[in-house]
């Protein structure tokens, strides 16, 4: 065989090679994909079987008319308009307004001084689990642990009250104090989760910039203004999302202190999409309700992620 010839014969059998080094890396590549689909599986099922599936289902619903055992009809938009004329849903929708304004910035100033006074003490690890303890205590313990609690007749938080001189209210049927009593239960058993979040943030704050601050003989108060609050605004904003979510959906509290047939004051939209739908049986105003406030709630997240661009600050 000549020079040329055995040249030839390398050159042609190089692009063979590489086909079949891209062959086995395409093959390598199906299969890794087939794996990780895999393992995802499970979480996706379970997204599409319990939030998307529902989601469509309640927006189908609430186009409906549906007691839950006939057969549905068309609604159009008539449950909406019935939902937006309906004033005690406008009640509900203040009383969770007034919730959420009272419960999340208590809760995350609190979780906040909690948190920062905690980076000073020994024996973090005991004061996080004794902080987080009423996270995973089930909410209708909680709920009946403070239904004696804001007992007007037996309550030593109304007898502490007394005591310092300050009146007593009978927190669950004063309509100027219901809102307010749910909302110190929200801040006492959520704080506990707030202050391990907030824990995270204060420890990924780079030392060397509180280090340099003392050395220029800046105060706590100014290291803190300056530093320590711009650097958490990211966990922050993550909280504020959270919290506020999470206040517009309170139900719990309300059903074990009231039960189903809650006064026009203590209500929440959460709480009229119960009753519509499962006391009620009208699954299409519920179905309503729920869809506008999912949508509320989409918005207000919105507002909050376009905000941050002007005081959120991210660490590289």
């Amino acid at each position: 065989m000549t020079t040329a010839t055995r040249h030839r014969a390398r050159g042609t059998a190089q692009p063979r090679l590489d086909e079949a080094a891209r062959a086995r890396a395409k093959l390598g590549q199906r299969r890794d994909n087939v794996a990780g689909y895999l393992f995802l599986a499970p979480q996706l099922i379970g997204l599409l079987a319990f939030m998307l599936g529902p989601l469509i289902f309640a927006l189908i619903l609430s186009l409906s008319h549906w007691d839950g055992f006939g057969t549905r009809s068309w609604a159009g938009l008539s449950n909406f308009t019935a939902v937006l004329r309906d004033p005690q849903l406008r009640t509900s929708a203040k009383n969770t307004v007034w919730y959420t304004v009272v419960s999340v910035p208590a809760t995350m100033v609190s979780a906040f001084a909690v948190a920062y006074m905690m980076q000073k003490v020994k024996h973090r690890s005991f004061y996080r689990t004794f902080y987080f303890a009423p996270v995973v205590t089930s909410t209708v313990a909680v709920a009946a642990i403070w239904l004696w609690l804001f007992n007007p007749e037996i309550s030593p938080l109304n007898s502490l009250l007394r005591r310092v001189g300050l009146p007593a209210p009978d927190w669950l049927q004063d309509a100027r104090f219901v809102i307010p009593a749910f909302a110190l239960v929200g801040i006492w058993q959520g704080l506990g989760y707030q202050v391990v979040i907030m824990l995270a943030g204060l420890e990924n704050v780079p030392r060397t910039l509180l280090e340099a601050a003392d050395i220029d003989g800046a105060s706590e108060w100014q290291k803190m203004r300056r530093i320590t609050i711009p650097l958490l605004s990211p966990t922050i904003l993550f909280l504020s999302i959270t919290s506020i979510i999470g206040s517009f959906q309170i139900f719990d509290y309300i059903y074990v202190f009231m039960g189903s047939n809650a006064p026009s004051a203590s209500r929440t939209v959460v709480y009229e999409i119960y009753q519509k739908a499962f006391v009620e049986f009208n699954f299409g105003l519920g179905s309503a309700i729920a869809v506008l406030l999912f949508v509320a709630l989409l918005a207000l997240t919105g507002l909050q992620l376009l905000a941050q661009k002007r005081w959120v600050h991210y660490t590289e």
